[in-house]
């Protein structure tokens, strides 16, 4: 299935069209998976991080649901300790302050609560609740993040996702599914499951990778995949590329020439890529009607390994 980031709420030169798309635009068809960001739901006010309303969001992932598609989570959640945003390392104790015990415990666990609300508000009309992936803590194989390689420990990092796991069923979400993604840092399997939390709270094991110069790419993408579809399958897991792409796409031939001869070697549910940016125009991962690379796209959405939106119905 191919996915994009925050694919029918904005794209290059529009935002909030009522049933647009980029990737439908150019193929006829919108993406298997869309995500989108819950960062700065914990905070309680009306729009995420990027700008985009809660309800918008919601009524997004209600669509996607009708379509028959995967609506995936992600979130970029503040820095609880010092008020940053989630990129903010300044302080190497923000994970420990809010597990139990810590001084922020209860703050956090009120943030938690916001984001079981959310999950469980996802309904249609009928009041079917709508089943999503969440995914939060991801590339913690780096350290940009707060919750990020050094700055937590590993037990730290898997109570981390045990406390959020736990605090969301309590709250009756049982709508969730969960996936654990690092980076590309991970050499083998060993090091790939340091931080792993436990197959009772994983469903779905990916990674998130960028290409900058295409031989690395090329060389992690593979790496990266041999790696998951091993622990995939002694797990009995499903695997996903769960971020990826090329930003601004100079390479015409990118999808077809690059990104799929890797794909198609793996037993993958998902490849997903990343936003395109409305406020800034060079930042953006799928194609749009007259960009380099969308004649490669359309032979990349007709392809027979290729699945969007009009080819499955993943609830009936």
């Amino acid at each position: 299935m191919f996915g994009h980031h925050d694919d029918t709420v904005y794209g290059i030169g529009w935002e909030g069209d009522e049933g647009r798309s980029d990737v439908q635009s150019v193929c006829g068809d919108y993406p298997a998976v869309i995500s989108f960001d819950l960062g700065e739901l914990e905070l309680g006010g009306e729009a995420s991080l990027d700008k985009v309303p809660f309800d918008k969001i919601r009524k997004e992932i209600v669509n996607q649901y009708h379509r028959g598609g995967l609506a995936s989570l992600s979130w970029h959640a503040r820095n609880p300790k010092t008020g940053g945003d989630a990129w903010d390392v300044t302080d190497t104790t923000v994970v420990k302050s809010i597990l139990p015990g810590g001084a922020n415990h209860e703050k956090f666990a009120g943030w938690l609560n916001r984001v079981a609300d959310f999950l469980n508000s996802l309904q249609t009309a009928e009041g079917t609740k709508v089943p999503v992936l969440f995914r939060p803590w991801h590339e913690h194989t780096g350290s940009w993040f707060w919750w990020g390689q050094n700055l937590c420990t590993d037990d730290e990092y898997k109570t981390l996702w045990h406390m959020t796991v736990d605090t969301l069923r309590a709250h009756g979400v049982d709508n969730a599914l969960y996936a654990y993604s690092p980076g590309s840092e991970p050499n083998d399997t060993t090091q790939y499951l340091k931080r792993y939390p436990g197959d009772e709270l994983i469903d779905v094991i990916g990674f998130d990778t960028y290409q900058f110069d295409r031989e690395t790419y090329l060389a992690n993408l593979d790496k990266s995949l041999s790696i998951v579809a091993s622990i995939a399958k002694a797990h009995n897991k499903v695997m996903a590329v769960t971020e990826t792409g090329y930003e601004g796409i100079p390479d015409a031939k990118w999808w077809t020439g690059t990104l799929l001869p890797t794909l198609e070697k793996y037993p993958l549910a998902y490849v997903l890529v990343w936003r395109n940016a409305r406020e800034r125009v060079t930042h953006f991962y799928a194609p749009y009607p007259g960009q380099a690379s969308e004649k490669d796209f359309v032979d990349f959405y007709n392809h027979p390994k290729t699945l969007f939106a009009a080819d499955i119905n993943l609830y009936q």
